[in-house]
């Protein structure tokens, strides 16, 4: 495992090697102009790439990605769920639904999962979903509360504490598993992670920390410039505005877990950790 460092430094190493290329850059001869290449992508902070998995077919916008009991990652997409195979990155579709799977998530390492977002073509549910339940890995769902009402955009869940988001309402509470809500603390949250230390949201004002079940929140100033977060039991992971991974048990220490560019979601059931694009799955280590 590689040490410690500090978000802050690699930030200020990503300056200074741009600062450094617009510098070569500049003095270049305009007479003749050298041939392009295609280079690898490279990370703000000079961090190594993480390996990365070819998904064919491509998937729409995946809105949300769970592990389930077997370790296999499902991805919750604009028409529907899927199964994406780490090893090849084939896709296959999980039951029948093509609804929208707005927040998909789930109780880490089982095959439970939840849901919100919009009724498909084929479906006749109401719109807004509320929140959608499966015990089977998201072959079957039920509607399990708040259909026709709220949209959640961010899901994070155990097998009882559910915290949500929805762009309408603000952040809601649920301590029976999802059947009834409370309302929570005043933040929008783009993200949500629950560990055994609390709730933790990303927000405009950056990594928000809750130590009462989402009712209050304290900013985390040590956290990277967090786009979105997923956690389980001990483990926190986050990629930051630049594309970089990032590992934590406390929210205080970081650890630089490589470089994933622009990625649309992320999960970990504390054991593995993977983040993807409609097209790429990045297995974090």
């Amino acid at each position: 495992m590689q040490p410690a460092r500090s978000w802050r430094t690699f930030v200020i190493y990503g300056v200074l090697t741009v600062f450094a290329v617009a510098v070569v850059g500049c003095s270049l001869s305009a007479e003749t102009a050298a041939p392009q290449t295609s280079a690898p992508p490279t990370s703000a902070d000079g961090g190594a790439i993480v390996g990365a998995t070819t998904l064919s077919p491509a998937l729409a916008h995946i809105h949300g990605l769970h592990i389930d009991a077997g370790g296999v990652v499902l991805a919750g997409t604009h028409d529907g769920l899927f199964a994406l195979d780490p090893g090849t990155g084939a896709v296959n579709r999980v039951g029948e639904s093509d609804d929208d799977f707005m927040g998909l998530t789930g109780v880490p390492g089982t095959s439970a999962l939840f849901s919100s977002g919009h009724p498909g073509r084929s479906s006749s549910a109401a719109n807004p979903l509320g929140l959608r339940a499966s015990t089977d890995g998201g072959r079957t769902w039920v509607t399990r509360s708040l259909a026709g009402e709220v949209d959640f955009h961010a899901l994070a869940a155990t097998d009882r504490l559910l915290v949500g988001f929805d762009t309408a309402s603000g952040l809601r509470v649920s301590n029976d598993g999802g059947a009834n809500w409370a309302p929570g603390a005043a933040v929008a949250a783009s993200s949500l992670a629950i560990t055994d230390r609390g709730v933790w949201a990303v927000t405009d004002a950056g990594l928000q920390f809750s130590e009462d079940a989402g009712l209050s929140f304290s900013a985390v100033p040590e956290a990277p410039s967090l786009a979105m977060v997923a956690g389980a039991r001990d483990a926190l992971w986050g990629v930051d505005t630049f594309g970089n991974a990032w590992q934590s048990q406390d929210g205080r220490d970081w650890r630089n877990a490589g470089f994933v560019g622009r990625v649309e979601a992320l999960t970990t059931d504390a054991t593995n950790a993977y983040a993807a694009t409609r097209d790429t799955l990045y297995r974090l280590e």
